[in-house]
């Protein structure tokens, strides 16, 4: 039997949108042979579509949605197996205040669901058994769990069907399991023949890898070919990066889609050849996350166009490489706003940063803008030595400057700040943090040099001038970020240390061989800055742990460190 994975990049909420990826993909697959086209978790409505699954209306449009698709697909001869939220209560899935204020868990209105279709029948409606609770998941806030796993056959093959993280609770894989079942030991006990696993797994460096390992630690265990079909596309701060394989029975791939991509791929699970797996490069795959998550934010959002204030700084350069990749040279506007303080060659290294990426560059000067915020503020500061107050004010009338371009414009304002800025509060309130979309707000600074050297691999479109300057946010004189900041190959370490894998200051300080008072000066930084980053613009997410959803602390803490 020949099986289509159909990599498809949904919109949540665009039902007509999504049903029309659907049917298109389907017939496709059905040109090639495919009797069975799959789909990723959620395809139908969307994934994550989060608060929207206690609107009764939205859990009405899903189950309507599977008879357009039954309808439009009912005379091919592929099979339709997809991803879509069912109401858990009736027919409407509405709780009700009473059920709400009766229930200490509170209203799950809700199923995750796959469902079979063929030739307008309805063959199966698999529930999802295991719903994550942690870092960006809360299904269990929505989700009913599934009471029990099926088989079931499409033309006398026996399809054993998860969702997700169903997938992922194999017992000899993880060190550490997060439930107490595996909904594959049940499936099993009913001889399937083949696994099939509909998934909306998000990007983070080296996840691709490690879904690779334990999809073949699984068809090693079980003996029967594995094939998984992952959602790709961006969605708000989440970034799936697709990559849909099929492997035999001896964890060998036979197939794989494109990362980053739509796709569609057709195998025969049973006779495909095993084919080379390509290198994952994380560097390569940052950006082209990055690239794809900012395009469908800001397209998904309504929009085409995108600012990017330009510093002059490699920062606001790589910004501006993602933005053009993302939206095309034509739909992106540089802005340098030069200070007192700037130097010529901000503006110089700016002017050809934007001839090389081939955008748009306006300069708007803050001097005479600054002047008189001091001499109205004068009256107020007289006797005050100037400090942060003064400084602030520079990105505070730039940040001004941008969102005025954005609403005559029509275009979204992109964010410049990276992660380790935005760990240790580096960053300026209603100033350098204006804007829509934090592109690189979950890429430390030495990745952001990383990034922009492989882009210059074969052609320069990051100056070299920028690679090289001091760091400097050029709001006094003479001003380095290591005034402020320890070094960035010192900084970073110690953010993704105590940011993303939760270290004490004193592992961070013994593992490294830093100063444990200045990781504690650090650590200090970063839990102090949490009031503006829950201000911030949501980050696109790169790693295992941004800021942003994923990661939920309290402002008005005293943490002892």
């Amino acid at each position: 039997m020949k099986i289509a994975l159909a990599q498809i990049d949904p919109t949540v909420g665009d039902f007509s949108g999504n049903i029309e990826k659907i049917v298109d993909a389907s017939r496709r697959a059905a040109e090639q042979g495919a009797r069975l086209t799959v789909f990723s978790e959620l395809a139908i409505c969307g994934y994550p579509p989060a608060d929207f699954l206690e609107k009764p209306g939205f859990l009405i449009r899903c189950r309507s949605a599977i008879d357009e698709i039954a309808a439009a697909t009912r005379d091919l001869p592929t099979a339709i197996l997809a991803g879509v939220a069912l109401p858990a209560n009736g027919n409407d899935g509405e709780c009700g205040a009473s059920a709400t204020m009766s229930s200490p868990v509170g209203c799950k209105p809700a199923f995750n669901a796959a469902v079979l279709l063929d030739k307008g029948q309805l063959l199966l409606e698999q529930h999802k058994r295991l719903l994550p609770f942690y870092d960006v998941f809360d299904e269990q806030r929505y989700f009913l769990p599934a009471d029990a796993q099926k088989v079931v056959e499409l033309d006398g093959l026996r399809l054993a069907v998860t969702i997700c993280e169903d997938a992922w609770n194999d017992k000899n894989f993880w060190p550490r399991r997060l439930y107490t079942v595996d909904p594959m030991e049940e499936l099993m006990r009913q001889e399937p023949a083949l696994h099939i696993n509909l998934s909306s797994s998000p990007f983070w460096y080296s996840k691709r890898a490690i879904r690779r390992q334990m999809l073949a630690a699984i068809a090693r265990r079980d003996g029967i070919p594995v094939l998984m079909c992952n959602q790709v596309g961006g969605n708000d701060s989440l970034i799936f990066d697709g990559s849909s394989l099929a492997l035999n029975a001896r964890g060998e791939v036979i197939a794989q889609a494109a990362s980053f991509a739509e796709d569609l791929v057709v195998v025969d699970p049973f006779h495909a050849a095993p084919v080379p797996i390509p290198a994952d490069d994380d560097t390569e795959a940052g950006y082209r996350a990055l690239v794809l998550g900012t395009r469908d934010y800001v397209r998904k959002c309504g929009f085409s166009k995108a600012i990017v204030g330009l510093s002059g700084g490699i920062d606001s350069a790589l910004v501006a490489a993602i933005a053009t990749d993302a939206l095309g040279a034509e739909n992106v506007v540089g802005i340098g706003m030069p200070s007192p303080y700037s130097s010529a060659g901000s503006i110089d290294d700016s002017r050809q940063l934007a001839a090389n990426l081939g955008i748009r560059f306006e300069t708007i000067s803050i001097r005479s803008l600054f002047a008189e915020f001091k001499q109205a503020l004068d009256p107020l500061f007289h006797g005050m030595k100037e400090d942060l107050a003064e400084e602030n004010i520079q990105p505070r009338i730039r940040g001004t400057l941008l969102m005025a371009l954005s609403n005559k414009l029509g275009a979204l304002v992109l964010t410049t700040g990276n992660k380790s800025e935005m760990a240790v509060g580096y960053c300026t309130l209603y100033g350098d943090m204006v804007g829509a979309l934090a592109v690189i707000g979950d890429v430390v600074k030495t990745r952001v040099y990383a990034i922009c050297n492989w882009l210059n691999r074969s052609q320069e479109k990051i100056p070299a001038a920028i690679l090289t300057k001091p760091p400097s946010a050029e709001l006094r004189p003479g001003q380095m970020d290591t005034d402020s900041l320890p070094p960035y190959d010192v900084l970073d370490p110690i953010v993704e240390a105590y940011v993303e894998r939760y270290e004490t200051p004193e592992h961070i300080a013994a593992e490294h061989g830093f100063p444990l008072d200045l990781v504690r000066q650090t650590v200090r930084l970063i839990e102090r800055s949490e009031y503006k980053r829950q201000q911030a613009a949501p980050v696109l997410k790169v790693t295992a742990k941004s800021f942003g959803m994923g990661r939920r602390f309290p402002i008005a803490v005293k943490v002892q460190v």
